[in-house]
């Protein structure tokens, strides 16, 4: 049987769908593109078979079929598992991805750093409970999805430098344990925005605009008001995937916000 014609094995689908999840966005799937390159040499499929896999992949996305975008209609069955598997357990398919990533990696440079995984290993504390390490893993991958799904720019401002970025949690880490990997559950906005909206100082409402406490802000701050109050009521810039689910943006609003 030729490569052409083998089934994907779940190793391959999960390095695709970690492609389409964090790396890429619709109009960057097609043979060309250098990290599908990259990627199909590891797994050992063609560039032009990867990039139809992600087409497949996009085809079972709603927020492609929702913007009048299609994929193409070979979708297999075991493409459609795994998009349930990972909709229904964000961690426990960041976390798969991350090890298959490291065993990749592992064999295509074995006397080098990891050339994929950009993000340095978390610092662990001994004491931390084996679940919340295992959690804490696919925080690199989560930080990606959000940010790609926003092109790596924060959603309020625009801007771009992945230094001053965040892939700001919408309900805190600390208050949802089952959501804390779900990039439905982020927002990609610069620091000071993320501290805002950590804080309370500013929301979402149910129509994606920016909502600014009603606080009693200093008229003197230029800074701030320019930056910040100056934001009410600003429609957020639209993620092409991951767009922040309302019972999250619901959740900020009646428990973190202050209104």
């Amino acid at each position: 049987m030729s490569v052409r014609n083998k089934p994907w094995t779940r190793q391959q689908l999960l390095v695709a769908y970690y492609l389409y999840t964090t790396e890429l966005t619709f109009g960057q799937c097609h043979a060309g593109q250098p990290l599908i390159i990259k990627y199909s040499s590891l797994i050992g499929r063609t560039p032009n078979a990867l990039a139809m896999k992600l087409c497949n992949i996009a085809s079972l996305d709603p927020a492609i079929i929702n913007s009048g975008r299609k994929g193409l209609t070979g979708a297999s069955a075991a493409d459609r598992s795994m998009w349930q598997e990972m909709q229904s357990d964000w961690a426990a398919f960041f976390i798969e991805v991350e090890a298959v990533l490291a065993e990749l990696t592992a064999s295509a440079f074995p006397d080098k750093e990891s050339q994929i995984r950009d993000q340095p290993a978390p610092d662990y504390h001994a004491g931390e409970r084996q679940v919340k390490t295992a959690v804490r893993i696919g925080q690199a991958s989560f930080r990606r999805a959000v940010l790609s799904a926003y092109a790596n720019r924060c959603c309020i401002t625009g801007l771009s430098e992945p230094r001053l970025l965040v892939a700001s949690h919408i309900i805190p880490w600390r208050d949802d344990v089952d959501n804390r990997l779900n990039p439905h559950n982020g927002l990609a906005l610069s620091m000071l925005h993320d501290k805002a909206f950590d804080v309370g100082l500013i929301t979402v409402d149910e129509k994606r605009r920016v909502v600014v406490s009603a606080q009693n802000w200093d008229d003197k701050d230029e800074f701030l008001h320019r930056t910040l109050v100056s934001c009410h009521g600003q429609l957020l810039n639209q993620p092409e995937k991951f767009l922040p689910h309302q019972k999250f943006l619901e959740h900020h609003r009646e428990h973190i916000f202050l209104g």
